[in-house]
């Protein structure tokens, strides 16, 4: 018998009829007495190479390959079911997370007995055929109507509005202005917004810290300049990082990221936020802000403010993960070999050799005096050119 590999090799919008073709090739093949193979992009970062021109992780050459046999069979037949569920949802305009994709699953297992060998013992297990499906088909798990949980992009400005068309065609406007205190939240799938400025926009500040970021503009940063003010909430969700690119593409104005000093925020945070990750390799050029700064912590912040530091103890499991990490980072991280991005690698190299962390809630010791010292030094840092 010979083998066949069955794949997508190029993606069109048309993702029901692609979707046919990759099944009737799978039933062709079973029909003929052959061992199907599927194929889909190998995302991690093994596979990942970075062009600085290009800005953020893209895919190599390697796929992952699934060909039937006895240890196989349940993968396959999962990758069917489920996308036979996000082609339903495809057809009636419904949209699911993960997390119901996973229930929805368990009640057709449930409702139709002859499906219980294809049932979930856990989510991650229908996470894992989902995410195989897009990268598979080369599609986004947005265009196959799965969206994750709106998480982090909490935005201020006095300056932005935001039109959104919404799904029936109708659009909404949004005069983030008229918010008050309240912040706007992006949406998973940012490309349907339309942003303007009422006023020139001087910069965007993306804040590691959604607390942080919701101080200063308590404390009237958005009122006292012409600009975005964001809270990333830790490990960059897709929206925040489609959100980012939106603004860098659609505002034309400079971006900075203020966040900890420490291997974490710089491999995890900045460095998804700016190039995208290893394990979405095909969402990247969407999902990621190439010309974002590193605004700070910076290692010449800490000597400059007297900023208080933590030492990272190799004893602590947590910490001496995050450092090995961050040596691997250095050896094998494509974005921090490159010699445009140097200077990250060698604040990462710092952190390494000092075995020290500071956090962005550190500027706030430089003057306790004044509530708005941390907003003057960030401020400052811009005009300053104190980033990198």
């Amino acid at each position: 018998m010979t083998d066949k590999i069955i794949r997508i090799r190029n993606l069109t919008k048309d993702i029901p009829k692609e979707a046919k073709l990759l099944c009737d090739a799978v039933l062709k093949e079973l029909e003929n007495a052959n061992r199907p193979v599927l194929e889909a992009v190998k995302c991690s970062l093994d596979n990942s190479e970075y062009d600085p021109k290009v800005g953020f992780l893209t895919p190599g050459d390697k796929r992952v390959r699934t060909e039937l046999n006895v240890s196989s069979v349940q993968k396959m037949a999962r990758v069917i079911f489920l996308l036979e569920i996000l082609l339903q949802n495809l057809k009636s305009g419904m949209v699911n997370t993960k997390r119901e994709l996973y229930y929805i699953a368990k009640g057709q297992v449930k409702s139709t007995p002859k499906l219980k060998p294809l049932d979930f013992a856990d989510q991650d297990e229908s996470d894992s055929i989902v995410d195989f499906i897009g990268d598979m088909m080369e599609v986004y798990r947005e265009e196959l109507n799965c969206f994750a949980n709106d998480r982090g992009g909490q935005t201020y400005s006095q300056q932005l509005v935001v039109t959104e068309t919404l799904s029936d065609g109708s659009t909404a406007t949004i005069d983030l202005s008229t918010l008050g205190t309240s912040p706007f939240q992006p949406k998973n799938k940012p490309q349907a917004l339309k942003l303007k400025a009422r006023k020139k926009i001087d910069f965007c500040l993306v804040v590691e810290s959604e607390g942080t970021a919701g101080t200063l503009v308590a404390n009237g940063m958005t009122k006292r300049h012409n600009c975005i003010v964001m809270g990333a909430q830790g490990v960059p969700s897709n929206g925040v990082r489609g959100w980012c690119k939106l603004i860098q593409n659609q505002l034309k104005v400079p971006i900075y990221f203020f966040g900890d000093l420490d291997a974490y925020t710089m491999q995890n945070i900045f460095r998804t936020l700016k190039a995208g990750s290893a394990a979405s390799l095909i969402r990247n050029a969407d999902f990621s802000a190439p010309e974002v700064r590193f605004l700070g912590v910076l290692p010449e912040d800490v000597k400059k403010y007297d900023l208080h530091c933590y030492q990272v103890r190799e004893n602590d499991q947590a910490e001496a993960r995050s450092l090995k990490k961050a040596k691997d980072a250095l050896a094998n991280d494509p974005f921090f070999q490159d010699k445009k991005n140097r200077r990250l690698a060698a604040i990462l190299e710092w952190l390494v050799k000092n075995k020290l962390r500071c956090e962005q809630q550190a500027l706030f010791s430089v003057n306790p005096k004044d509530p708005l010292m941390c907003e003057k030094i960030i401020v400052d840092k811009i005009k300053a050119g104190s980033f990198v």
